[in-house]
């Protein structure tokens, strides 16, 4: 995708953050913009200031993790645009922080319902809508630097943005042939409001082993305040998205890191020396199986 004029831009979270600097460089750039948000109030003062500047942008209501509710609301973007979209921003995220010795149930409920399953529910809602609409599209998740590795004081966090980067590969594969390209956005700190994500949280995931209080949001907006602006981070997200890459890392201070992280890995790998009858066989299992997966498959489909 080269232009952006015209195409219709579906973005959760898009009411603030990193959500709202998409949806401002995406409109700039002639987009359609359907914001979806969980907060009523935001989404009302996003659209207000997009259709300020001219931009043709409706809201809409949605808590991503609500299955019935992200049909009902998909309905709704097509009935008021009168298409569905062809760019997915699947951005809605929160966080929460503690040791992972202390994470409970409701912790990995929410912090993973969210930004794992909220980005399922968007990826089963919309991708065959966009499938079927015949037209070339793209979709662009965040994920999250910590995606790439581990976390003792952000598991859950780091587990489902691992999960989303992941998932995003898969989808890459399978949607080329529809001409729907896919990206995932691996970000550090962003210039946001995701350090008040805890007000947010539902009373059903209430139960905490973390400290979740004034003291621990201002640390967090100590580290969001010097975050990368939103508009800017959407600017690296267009130009990806022109060059149709998967990965969006916008972010030179994690380099090393990353190296050294999948260097490690890399590094773990027996020589080849090791096992080459077993590498042998194995690769020639999977090349075999990999040559006729399309005709198994597809007759399974049709038996």
């Amino acid at each position: 995708m080269q232009t952006f004029d015209s195409e219709l831009a579906f973005i959760t979270g898009g009411a603030s953050g990193a959500g709202l600097g998409q949806a401002q460089v995406f409109g700039r750039a002639g987009a359609r913009i359907a914001v979806a948000d969980i907060r009523a109030e935001a989404v009302d003062a996003a659209v207000a200031s997009l259709q300020a500047e001219g931009i043709d942008a409706r809201g809409f209501v949605l808590d991503i993790m609500d299955r019935a509710a992200y049909a009902r609301v998909a309905d709704d973007v097509e009935a008021a645009f009168g298409c569905a979209p062809t760019l997915l921003f699947n951005t809605a995220g929160v966080n929460s922080f503690g040791p992972v010795e202390l994470t409970s149930y409701d912790d990995f409920d929410w912090i993973m319902g969210v930004n794992l399953g909220g980005v399922v529910n968007g990826m089963v809602t919309f991708v065959p809508r966009m499938i079927a609409s015949g037209k070339p599209g793209h979709i662009v998740t965040t994920s999250s630097l910590g995606g790439l590795m581990g976390s003792a004081l952000a598991a859950p966090y780091s587990a489902a943005k691992a999960a989303v980067i992941n998932l995003m590969e898969s989808y890459r594969q399978g949607l080329e042939k529809h001409g729907i390209g896919v990206s995932v956005l691996c970000p550090a700190n962003i210039k946001s409001n995701i350090a008040e994500a805890s007000r947010l949280r539902p009373a059903q995931f209430g139960s905490s082993g973390y400290v979740e209080n004034e003291d621990s949001i201002a640390s967090l907006h100590s580290i969001h305040q010097h975050g990368m602006d939103p508009v800017e981070l959407a600017g690296h997200v267009k130009a990806a998205i022109i060059a149709n890459q998967l990965y969006i890392i916008p972010y030179p201070e994690a380099k090393d890191a990353l190296r050294q992280h999948f260097d490690a890995i890399v590094d773990s790998v027996l020589p080849l020396e090791a096992d080459p009858e077993g590498a042998r066989l194995r690769t020639e299992a999977l090349m075999n199986w990999a040559a006729n997966r399309t005709k198994v498959f597809t007759e399974a489909d049709k038996a």
